[in-house]
C-alpha cells in the first residue's frame, strides 16, 4: 500500500512539474518567509516557559529550559536570515517577487514578530543578568521597533492593495499576518515597565495601547471578512487547515497586552496623571484593564475551539506544511494571556489550567518541530514548486486549491 502511495505520489508530482531531485542550492531558492513562523513558535515558547513562573506549579531548572528555547530561537532567526540572504543574492529579483507574491508576500511579518519576541525574551532572560545599559536599550528598540513595524503595516497592505486581487471568499488567517508586529507590541511594552520607570515606562505604557490598538483594529477588520467567508464558503482545504489557529493571536495577543499593561499601571502612571484627584489613574486603568483582558480572552478561545473541531475533523486528509506551526505560536498568545488571567486573579484554577496549556504547548511543540525535520528530509518542504512561492505572481492557472497555498 505504502508502495502504491508513494507510486501516486511521484506520478502526481510529474504531472505538476515538480522534480524528483533538486541541489541545496534550488532548495534554498525556495526558503520563504514563511519559515520565520518556526523562529515566531520558538519565542513565544520561551516566553510561555518564562512567564510560568507566576504560577504555582513549577520546577527547578525551568527558566534555564526557558532559555534553552531563547538560545535556539536566536540560533534559527541567524540561520533563516543567512538562507533569505542566500536566496535573494543568488537570485536578486527574488527579494521584490516574495514581497509582491499574492501568498508569500502575507509572511514577511511573520519576520518582524520574531524580532519582538527576541525584544521580549531578552528583557525576560538577559535584563536580570545584565546591567541598566541593557535596559535602555530595549527602550531604545522597543521605539524603532515600533516604527519599522509601521512602515510594514502601512506599504505591506499597500502592495497588497494595489498589486494584487484576491476575492473576498478566499480570506485567510494569513492576511492578518501584517499587522501581527503591533499585535506582539502591547505585550512587549507589558514586560518592558518591570523596568522601565519615570517618563521612559509613561511613554512606552501609552506606545503600548496606541500600537495595540492599531493592530487588533486591522486584525478586527480581517475578522470579519474571515467570518464571512467561513459562513458563506467551504473551511480551507484540510492540509491549510491548522493555519486557521492563527486567528487565535490577535484576541489572545490583546488579552495579553491588556492585563500586562494594567498590571503595571499603578507603578508605572503618577498619581495624578491626566488631572486625576478622585482615585490614582493607574488603579483605574488597572480595574478596566483587567476585565478587558478577560472579556477578549474568551473570543481567542472561541477562534481556538473553532480551529481545533475543524481540524480534527480533518486529520486523516491532513500533510505537513509550514502551517503546522499554526498549532504553536497564536495558542503561546493564547496560553500567556491565561498565566496572566490566574496571575491577577490569583486563582488556583485558572493556574491549573494555564500549567496543563504549557505542558501540551511544549510538547505539541516538539512534535511540530519531528515534522518539519521529517519533511525537509523527505523533500515535503523547501523544494521547488511544493513551498508558498509556489504559484505564478500573476496568479494565472491556478485552481481554487492551489489560490489557499500558503494560507
Amino acid at each position: 500500500m505504502d508502495d502504491l502511495r508513494q507510486a501516486s505520489s511521484t506520478l502526481q508530482d510529474e504531472e505538476e512539474g515538480i522534480p524528483s531531485h533538486a541541489s541545496i542550492r534550488e532548495r534554498l531558492a525556495h526558503f520563504t518567509w514563511a519559515w520565520f513562523e518556526m523562529t515566531m513558535s520558538t519565542g513565544a515558547i520561551a516566553i510561555v516557559l518564562g512567564n510560568q513562573q507566576k504560577l504555582s506549579y513549577q520546577f527547578y531548572g525551568l527558566r534555564t529550559i526557558g532559555k534553552v528555547f531563547f538560545i535556539i530561537d536566536l540560533v534559527l532567526f541567524l540561520l533563516f536570515c543567512a538562507c533569505m540572504t542566500i536566496r535573494f543574492l543568488v537570485s536578486p529579483s527574488a527579494l521584490k517577487r516574495s514581497l509582491h507574491h499574492p501568498h508569500e508576500s502575507f509572511f514577511f511579518g511573520t519576520f518582524w514578530v520574531s524580532i519582538a519576541l527576541i525584544l521580549y525574551c531578552t528583557q525576560l532572560y538577559g535584563v536580570p543578568s545584565c546591567g541598566p545599559w541593557l535596559v535602555k536599550a530595549l527602550e531604545v528598540c522597543f521605539w524603532i521597533y515600533a516604527g519599522m513595524a509601521l512602515l510594514v503595516v502601512v506599504f505591506q497592505y499597500h502592495v497588497i492593495f494595489d498589486k494584487n486581487s484576491l476575492p473576498v471568499a478566499d480570506t485567510l488567517p494569513s492576511w492578518i499576518f501584517p499587522a501581527y508586529p503591533f499585535l506582539v507590541l502591547g505585550p512587549l511594552a507589558g514586560v518592558l515597565l518591570y523596568d522601565q520607570h519615570g517618563s521612559s515606562g509613561v511613554n512606552i505604557l501609552i506606545g503600548g495601547i496606541l500600537f495595540q490598538g492599531l493592530g487588533f483594529s486591522l486584525a478586527f477588520l480581517m475578522y470579519s471578512l474571515y467570518f464571512t467567508r467561513l459562513v458563506g464558503r467551504e473551511l480551507p482545504i484540510e492540509p491549510k487547515r491548522p493555519a486557521m489557529y492563527v486567528a487565535v493571536g490577535p484576541a489572545a495577543y490583546t488579552a495579553n497586552a491588556f492585563i500586562a499593561l494594567a498590571y503595571q499601571a499603578p507603578s508605572t502612571l503618577p498619581p495624578d496623571f491626566l488631572g486625576m484627584t478622585v482615585a490614582p489613574c493607574g488603579e483605574l486603568w488597572k480595574a478596566f484593564g483587567v476585565p478587558c483582558g478577560i472579556f477578549l480572552w474568551l473570543l481567542g478561545f472561541w477562534f481556538f475551539a473553532v480551529a481545533t473541531v475543524s481540524v480534527v475533523l480533518s486529520a486523516k486528509k491532513m500533510h505537513y506544511t509550514l502551517n503546522y506551526w499554526g498549532f504553536i505560536f497564536p495558542n503561546a498568545g493564547l496560553t500567556t494571556a491565561t498565566i496572566q488571567i490566574g496571575y491577577v486573579l490569583d486563582s488556583n484554577g485558572i493556574k491549573a489550567v494555564a500549567t496543563a496549556m504549557v505542558i501540551c504547548l511544549v510538547a505539541g511543540y516538539i512534535a511540530v518541530a519531528l515534522a518539519t525535520l521529517k519533511a525537509v528530509w523527505k523533500g515535503e518542504v523547501l523544494w521547488p514548486g511544493r513551498d508558498e512561492d509556489e504559484e505564478d505572481i500573476e496568479g494565472h492557472g491556478m485552481d481554487e486549491g492551489k489560490q489557499e497555498k500558503a494560507a
